[in-house]
């Protein structure tokens, strides 16, 4: 599998925000992220971090 978790980054704090994550993509400023079942969260912020292979996503707020 390809997906991947995504953490917020609270003051060098990491908080799981959504699993198994398959889509990304800026929307109007923000950011929408859907996972494998359907669940949907959009975020105020940016992206911090990528990691491919630890398939991790880390969000911050602005």
């Amino acid at each position: 599998m390809c997906e991947a978790n995504a953490y917020i980054d609270r003051d060098g704090k990491e908080e799981l925000y959504l699993e198994n994550v398959d889509i990304l993509k800026p929307e109007d400023g923000k950011l929408y992220l859907r996972n494998l079942f359907g669940e949907q969260k959009v975020f105020e912020g940016k992206i911090k971090e990528i990691s491919l292979l630890r398939h991790r996503i880390v969000l911050e707020k602005k």
